[in-house]
């Protein structure tokens, strides 16, 4: 191995079983998930550190928010980070660009070592307290309809969680043509004019560090070129920033599910392509549950209900968050069809 992953922690993997273990692991942005350990990054370098399987009790997604970020109203941008927890309580924090990169994941991760809890000891806490209000929300006895309603969607949701990637590609699609479509074409061109400053303060550091013209100038304007092109990378239209590019991955995640859909073992499934996602299915058996509704149909119009009341003056825990940022975007792009 050129770079040869840092242990973290006391436990250790014998050097060939590492160097094969790295290069068969599975990669999620700069991380990696491996049959005996998991690739962690460093703030420079992709899988730089591992962590034997054996020494990792949790592995949890942290979601920091910037200024003016999550304050319990509504949705914002955030910044997702991946979570280790290994051997007595340690933690190593992981940053992510993509938060997809980070439920991909987790996905792999649950069905790889389904013995490793993905959730952390506080968020365990919070969705125990939210299963016991939920439950004093259900119906003692239901209706033999609803109750056969009801196991046919917990058989749908077990159906789509057996291939999760599918579901996440199909949101990742979604929001990226919810923010494309939503963002202002004049944040394009001011994004064109701060790389160009950053090309130009990049290009000028270079000459004064050449001809000796000053030492802090040359930190000031590396600086100021790395946070101009990384501030406005993400807003230039790339080959995989444009319109064409967000469309037919938005029409491939969805022929991707309608094929998955058609080997469905029962009847036809109770959502559309468009919205199958393991989310939605949840939220409609609690709705069932609760009495609301007794079919589908009526449970999945409850669903789409709730989501048009979710706007930025309504307040909601992070678990909520999570799961309306993960397919409100779905319903918004389909105009709640």
């Amino acid at each position: 191995m050129i770079f040869k992953p840092v242990k973290l922690g006391l436990e250790s993997l014998p050097e060939q079983d590492l160097e094969q273990d790295r290069k068969q692991c599975r990669k999620f942005g700069p991380c990696g998930v491996g049959e005996k350990a998991l690739y962690l990054n460093s703030f420079y370098i992709d899988r730089r550190y591992y962590i034997p399987i054996a020494s990792v009790t949790r592995v949890f997604k942290r979601v920091a928010m910037s200024k003016g970020g999550f304050s319990g109203k509504g949705m914002f941008a955030s910044i997702p980070y991946l979570v280790v927890e290994y051997e007595d309580g340690k933690e190593k924090q992981c940053n992510f660009k993509y938060e997809e990169n980070v439920d991909r994941m987790l996905a792999c991760i649950g069905r790889e070592h389904p013995e490793i809890r993905l959730v952390s000891k506080a968020a365990e806490e919070r969705l125990k307290k939210k299963e016991q209000e939920r439950a004093a929300k259900r119906l003692p006895v239901l209706p033999e309809e609803a109750k056969e309603e009801l196991g046919r969607l917990q058989n749908a949701r077990e159906f789509l969680e057996e291939k999760p990637e599918l579901g996440i590609a199909l949101s990742q699609a979604a929001r990226r043509k919810r923010a494309y479509e939503n963002s202002s074409p004049s944040y394009k061109w001011v994004a064109l004019a701060i790389s160009i400053l950053g090309v130009c303060s990049l290009v000028y550091g270079i000459y004064s560090l050449i001809h000796h013209v000053g030492f802090a100038i040359y930190f000031t304007l590396f600086g100021m070129a790395a946070i101009f092109l990384f501030s406005s990378a993400s807003m230039l239209p790339t080959s995989k920033n444009n319109k064409r590019f967000i469309l037919n991955q938005e029409k491939r995640a969805l022929e991707e599910m309608e094929q998955y859909l058609a080997a469905y073992r029962e009847k036809a499934f109770p959502l559309p392509a468009r919205y199958s996602h393991p989310v939605v299915l949840k939220r409609m058996c609690e709705i069932i549950a609760e009495g609301r509704a007794e079919d589908a149909g009526a449970a999945l119009e409850a669903v789409k209900e709730d989501l048009r009341a979710l706007n930025s003056g309504v307040e909601v825990d992070q678990e909520e968050y999570e799961e309306v940022v993960a397919v409100k975007a779905m319903f918004l792009n389909a105009d709640y069809r």
